[in-house]
Order: structure tokens, then C-alpha cells, then sequence
């Protein structure tokens, strides 16, 4: 496994704390079964998504559109 460095000038911690990443992912699916799929993501999970309420039809419905943060 080659790694480069295109952009930017990392520490030698923050290379090697890349490295562990990378490494560590193709761990997981090296040891996978052939055709099986990884452990996805918190943001590709549809069931983050369906999780969420939404706003029942109403006569006041357009006042829950919006979220303020």
C-alpha cells in the first residue's frame, strides 16, 4: 500500500494517525466475506434519515417547516 502526501505538510503524528485509519478500514474489509457488504456510514444509514419526525399535515403545518438552529 503506497500512501502520498499531495497537498500540505502533516506531522509525522498526523501521518501516522492517517495511516491507522487507512490501515484499520481495509482491516475490516479484508476480513470480510467475499460479496458482503462493510459497515456503513452514519451519513449513507437511510434509518438516520427515517428516524427524523416530520411535520404532520395541519392548518398550522407551515410554522413547523422551518428549524431554527
Amino acid at each position: 500500500m503506497t500512501i502520498k502526501v499531495v497537498r500540505g505538510n502533516p506531522t509525522p503524528e498526523e501521518l501516522a494517525a492517517a495511516l491507522a485509519v487507512v490501515r484499520a478500514r481495509a482491516a475490516v474489509a479484508a476480513a470480510l466475506p467475499p460479496g458482503a457488504q462493510g459497515p456503513r456510514d452514519a451519513w449513507s444509514d437511510p434509518a438516520r434519515i427515517a428516524s427524523a419526525h416530520l411535520p404532520m399535515p395541519g392548518p398550522a403545518s407551515w410554522t413547523r417547516t422551518y428549524w431554527p438552529s
